[in-house]
C-alpha cells in the first residue's frame, strides 16, 4: 500500500516523540550516575573510536565522496574530512573530558543567614540536550562525551552529509555506555535525514528537549534561533577580527594574522578582518599583507590600503560582515585603539577577537571596551576553542549574555538547584 505524506510525517513525529521520551527517561539515571560510572564510560566510548577506526575512515570516506559529488564547498569538506590524526584527537579529547572533575553536585556557592539557615548552590544537569549539526562528524563524539560528563542525555541530529561517519562513531559511544552499565539511549542519534526531524526537535519533542545547541551554517543557526520552542546556545556566525595596534612588534603581528587566518579557513574562529593602526601603515600592514598574499589569501581593502598593496582587491560595504570561511580577508587602517573598537563593535558577531599589542593600556581598553564572547591579546583567534581552554571539548560556541558564553563546555551544559538546610526555623 503507498504511504502517503500525511502518513510519513505521521510516521516520523511518532518516531522523533519515542526519542524524546526514551532521551527523558535515561535523564534520570544519567543525573544520578557517579563520576566513576561515567569516566568508566568515557575511557571505554575513547578506546572504541581509535579501536574502530579504520572502520570511522571507511565511513567517512563514503561521506566525503558524497559531498563531492554534491559540489560541498571547500569550507564544509574540511570540516567534513577526517583522519588518523583526527580520530586520535577526538579520543583524546572524551579522554580529556573523562579526567575532568565531574560538575554534577558541585557546591557552586553557599552562605549563612542570620536566622541560621544555610543555603547552598548547587551544579544539576540540563537534562535533555538536543544538538543539531551539518558537516562536522567529530561534534557526534563532542557532544556525546559533554553531555554524558554533565549528567544529560543527548539527542543528536547529524547532517545527511556526514551520516555515515556519525553512525560509525554514535556505535562507538553506544559501546561505552553499555560497558559502564549506563542506558544506552542516553546518546541517541537521530535516524533520518529528513529536514521534518529537526522541526520536531525544536517544537521540544513534547517537553522532553531542555535546550538546543546548532552547529552550522548562518541558515541552520536562524532557523533554529528562529523556531525553537526551547532554549538555544548559538552563535550566527564569527565575524573574528585581529587589531594591530602601533605597540605591536613585527614578527608576532605576521605570526598571529597568518594563524588567525589560515590555519584552517573554515571554522568559526577564524580571522575574516584585519584592522592595523594606520600609524604602522608601512612597517607593520604590508609585511602582513605580504605574508597572507604569498599564502594564497585574497585580500580585499580600503582604497588607502591599495595604495599601499597594489595587489588588494577593493573592499565592499558587505565584507565587513561576510563570513568568508576561505582563503579571503578584508582589511581596514585605523587611528587607533579607540577606532578599532568601534569597528568591532559596529560590525562583529561578538565572537572572538584579538588584539597585537605591547602597549598594556591599549589591551586594558581592549579587554574592557569590546563585548564579545573570548578576548585575546597576543595570541590568534584560531584558540577560540573548548579543546584549548581546557574543557576537553566543547558543544558549541555561544555569543549570547545568558547563561553560556563562549565555548561550551561540560559546566557550560549544567544548571543549578539551591539546598537549604534549617534547624526548624519558620518564616514570621
Amino acid at each position: 500500500m503507498l504511504q502517503t505524506r500525511g502518513d510519513a510525517h505521521q510516521d516520523l513525529e511518532a518516531l522523533m516523540a519515542e526519542i524524546g521520551r526514551r532521551a527523558r527517561a535515561a535523564a534520570r539515571p544519567l543525573a544520578m550516575a557517579n563520576a566513576e560510572r561515567k569516566h568508566a564510560a568515557l575511557i571505554s566510548m575513547a578506546d572504541a573510536i581509535w579501536r574502530d577506526r579504520e572502520s570511522i575512515l571507511n565511513a567517512n570516506a563514503i561521506d566525503v565522496a558524497n559531498g563531492e559529488e554534491a559540489k560541498l564547498t571547500p569550507a564544509f569538506l574540511d570540516r567534513l574530512t577526517l583522519d588518523e590524526g583526527r580520530i586520535r584527537a577526538m579520543a583524546d579529547g572524551i579522554r580529556a573530558i573523562a579526567a575532568m572533575k565531574d560538575p554534577v553536585g558541585d557546591v557552586i556557592a553557599e552562605w549563612d543567614r542570620p536566622n541560621g539557615l544555610r543555603i547552598e548552590r548547587v551544579r544539576t544537569p540540563l537534562g535533555v540536550i538536543g544538538v543539531i549539526y551539518e558537516s562536522r562528524p567529530n561534534v557526534t563524539a563532542d557532544a556525546g562525551a559533554l553531555c554524558l560528563m554533565a549528567g544529560n542525555a543527548v539527542i543528536l541530529r547529524g547532517g545527511s552529509d556526514s551520516a555515515n561517519s556519525s553512525a560509525a562513531i554514535h556505535a562507538c559511544l553506544v559501546e561505552g555506555l553499555k560497558a559502564a552499565n549506563l542506558p544506552a539511549d542516553a546518546i541517541q542519534i537521530v535516524p533520518t535525514s529528513d529536514r521534518a526531524a529537526v522541526g520536531e526537535m525544536l517544537k521540544g519533542l513534547g517537553g522532553n528537549i531542555d535546550v538546543i545547541v546548532p552547529r552550522g551554517g548562518r541558515g541552520l543557526v536562524e532557523r533554529v534561533q528562529t523556531e525553537a520552542r526551547v532554549p538555544v546556545f548559538a552563535h550566527l556566525e564569527g565575524l573574528c577580527h585581529v587589531y594591530i595596534d602601533r605597540s605591536a612588534r613585527l614578527d608576532m603581528a605576521v605570526a598571529i594574522t597568518m594563524n588567525a587566518k589560515m590555519r584552517r579557513t573554515g571554522i568559526c574562529g577564524a580571522a575574516e578582518t584585519l584592522l592595523v593602526d594606520r600609524a604602522v601603515a608601512e612597517t607593520l600592514l604590508v609585511p602582513i599583507l605580504e605574508a597572507l598574499d604569498a599564502a594564497g589569501c585574497e585580500i580585499r581593502a580600503t582604497d588607502e590600503i591599495r595604495a599601499l598593496f597594489p595587489g588588494a582587491k577593493p573592499v565592499a560595504e558587505a565584507d565587513w560582515t561576510t563570513e568568508y570561511l576561505d582563503k579571503i580577508i578584508s582589511a581596514k587602517l585605523v587611528d587607533g585603539i579607540s577606532e578599532a573598537i568601534d569597528h568591532i563593535e559596529t560590525y562583529s558577531s561578538h565572537h572572538t577577537e584579538a588584539i597585537v599589542a605591547e602597549d598594556a593600556a591599549a589591551v586594558e581598553r581592549f579587554f574592557n571596551e569590546v563585548d564579545s564572547a573570548i578576548l585575546l591579546h597576543n595570541a590568534s583567534t584560531q584558540f577560540a576553542d573548548g579543546g584549548e581552554f581546557g574543557m576537553g571539548a566543547e558543544i558549541g560556541i555561544a555569543t549570547g549574555r545568558m547563561h553560556a558564553r563562549g565555548p561550551v563546555g561540560v559546566e557550560q551544559l549544567t544548571s543549578f538547584k539551591y539546598r537549604v538546610r534549617g534547624s526548624g526555623q519558620t518564616r514570621p
